[in-house]
């Protein structure tokens, strides 16, 4: 079964259940009205706290006096512990990759809210019923180490080398959000399931293994540990700044156009929410016009709105990043309804 649709674009101009959770404090008591709680995938929070995350959530607790508690995983993981809690809410914001934030939606996870700023959001960064909107786009790729590699791999079919035994890795499909990603990606770029898993078969003699969560791969790109791993052009631009051997690359098939597709961080008003109108007021936030313009500057994303065109230098360099790369649109919705069929496969495939 075909799970995407033909490529829409050439970007030529200027422009993750996860084993471990990660908190940086936990959820408040209901009995809190000055606090929201955000349940996120990794990426928009920095490690020396320096993130979009950081300087947005201070700047709405200085503007609102509402205190923002944040619990960060994998986007499996984040919807997963979002089901568990159906019957006791804790989470009021939930942000999450694709295919997850579909997911949440169609499990009854969210409630409809539609953000100030959500008409000036694309039609495919926002649920059609209005239970999500995308606060930052992103888009999938990879990295590698530009010391030991000082030129990144061109295909998919470079990963087979046996210089890049025990040296590669990506996250877990139907775990991470990126992880979930390489799949989505293979299968545009081999023509189908069988053979993106043929190739998957073949690259697992080069994987070193299983990864909850995409972010704790690019440490190990940057120290010389892996020379390549998966990630996101967001997070990786951003950890960067402070990794200096990572290279962000696209893979090609073959000889073929290297190929990415939009992977946005998108938000929804979590169902039954404890802080239902703290949650309404932060998503205003993150959409506002001052929040978007410091999405590249800061968070070195790409702005949701498309009425915010962000000409610092770090928008000018992921402009550049993309430059020549074939940006094409997955279905969303075949991915929604065969998820798990998908992950099997690669589970079947990899023996993983």
């Amino acid at each position: 079964m075909r799970m995407y649709a033909k490529p829409i674009a050439a970007v030529t101009g200027s422009l993750v259940l996860a084993a471990g959770l990660t908190a940086c404090g936990g959820p408040s008591a209901a009995s809190d009205e000055k606090t929201v709680t955000v349940y996120s995938a990794d990426g928009l929070k920095g490690e020396a706290g320096d993130g979009w995350y950081d300087k947005v959530f201070a700047d709405f607790e200085k503007r609102t006096g509402i205190k923002v508690e944040y619990v960060e995983g994998g986007s499996g993981e984040m919807v997963q512990r979002a089901l568990r809690e159906k019957s006791n809410t804790q989470a009021d914001v939930l942000v999450t990759l694709p295919p997850f934030i579909q997911q949440a939606g169609s499990k009854g996870l969210l409630q409809k809210y539609t953000p100030r700023g959500a008409d000036r959001v694309g039609g495919g960064d926002k649920a059609s019923d209005g239970t999500w909107t995308s606060v930052v786009n992103n888009y999938f790729g990879f990295v590698h180490n530009r010391k030991e590699l000082p030129a990144a791999p061109k295909s998919w079919e470079e990963l087979l080398d046996a210089k890049f035994e025990n040296r590669i890795q990506y996250s877990t499909p139907g775990v991470a959000g990126d992880g979930t990603a390489v799949l989505i990606k293979a299968m545009h770029d081999f023509g189908g399931r069988e053979p993106a898993m043929e190739y998957l078969k073949k690259l697992q003699a080069n994987n070193v293994g299983p990864s909850s969560s995409t972010s704790k791969l690019a440490p190990k790109v940057d120290k010389g540990e892996l020379l390549v791993a998966n990630g996101d052009v967001q997070m990786n631009f951003a950890q960067s700044k402070s990794m200096p051997n990572l290279g962000i690359w696209f893979p090609a098939k073959g000889t073929g156009r290297p190929t990415t597709f939009a992977l946005p961080y998108a938000a929804g008003l979590v169902n039954k929410a404890p802080h239902s109108e703290n949650g309404r007021k932060l998503l205003d936030f993150m959409l506002s016009e001052a929040a978007q313009r410091e999405v590249s500057a800061i968070g070195g994303g790409f702005p949701a709105r498309k009425d915010v065109r962000p000409t610092d230098a770090n928008a000018i360099a992921l402009a550049r990043l993309l430059e020549g790369v074939e940006v094409f649109e997955p279905d969303w919705a075949d991915i929604d309804k065969n998820l798990t069929t998908y992950v099997d496969a690669w589970k079947s495939a990899t023996g993983s």
